[in-house]
């Protein structure tokens, strides 16, 4: 008979978590090292990838650091080759350029696709190579609600959002006969550094907080429980979808709420 106690049990299960020094990627970290598996945390800042996996450590858990830009190629196959044994990968790394479209340039637009689209698209196709051979695997990605939707100065973003869960759409298709999910998470707005200047404005801040049906932000950690959910067996039979964390922002966005 299936244990459903361990539905959610990572025990044995080495993660990779890009992204892992702050924010959501960190809140990932955590939260699969507390469901027992062993985290790499991955990020460009080496210092802060450092003191996260110390932190795991220091709380019972198995956490080890990597320095690593996803913009590197060759850094990212050199990671997946050395992690044959991968169960999980987490990508989290973005950047975004608040800009109307019409004002955006060439470089900018380069700089937030080579990072957002191509830098994801580098992690989970090398990841799924190693966990096809094996016929087991998942590889989960943030998306964005602006895969979905989108507001004015958000278009680039917005795309590379919407291509990495159509990648991961793709990818889901072409790696289950092999045994290996592919999944996106789409969160709502979250405070993290990326959203730091948004939270810098109050008026800004209380917009976005009230445009959700639960009307705030999203702390870092109300993302990690899909993080684990699809990382584990209880998402044994979950493949190429998007899971929206979003507190009810794409169920009511654009809403009137009128004086009844």
């Amino acid at each position: 008979m299936f244990d459903y106690r361990k539905l959610f049990d990572l025990s044995g299960r080495k993660a990779l978590v890009v992204g892992a020094g702050s924010g959501i990627g960190e809140a990932a970290a955590r939260g699969m090292s507390a469901h027992g598996a062993e985290v790499i945390c991955a990020d460009m800042n080496a210092d802060a990838a450092e003191r996260v996996a110390k932190s795991l450590s220091e709380t019972g858990g198995h956490g080890s650091a990597l320095a690593l830009d996803i913009r590197d190629g060759d850094a990212v196959l050199q990671t997946m080759a050395a992690l044959s044994d991968l169960d999980v990968l987490v990508s989290t790394p973005a950047i975004n350029v608040r800009k109307p479209l019409l004002q955006m340039t060439e470089d900018e637009f380069d700089r937030v696709i080579a990072l957002n689209l191509k830098g994801t698209f580098r992690l989970m196709t090398a990841a799924g190579r190693t966990m096809a051979k094996r016929g087991r695997g998942s590889i989960i990605a943030m998306a964005s609600i602006r895969a979905l939707t989108v507001e004015p100065g958000q278009g680039v973003y917005a795309a590379t959002k919407a291509g990495v869960l159509q990648m991961c759409r793709t990818l889901a298709a072409e790696l289950g006969p092999q045994g290996v999910r592919v999944n996106a998470i789409g969160p709502g707005v979250v405070d993290t550094p990326l959203t730091a200047p948004i939270s810098a404005n109050r008026e800004w801040y209380d917009a976005y907080a009230k445009k959700s049906a639960l009307g705030r932000w999203a702390q870092p950690h109300e993302i990690a429980g899909a993080v684990v959910y699809l990382a584990s067996d209880a998402a044994s039979f979950v493949t190429g979808t998007l899971t929206l964390v979003d507190g009810g922002w794409t169920a009511v966005d654009g809403r009137f709420t009128p004086p009844l």
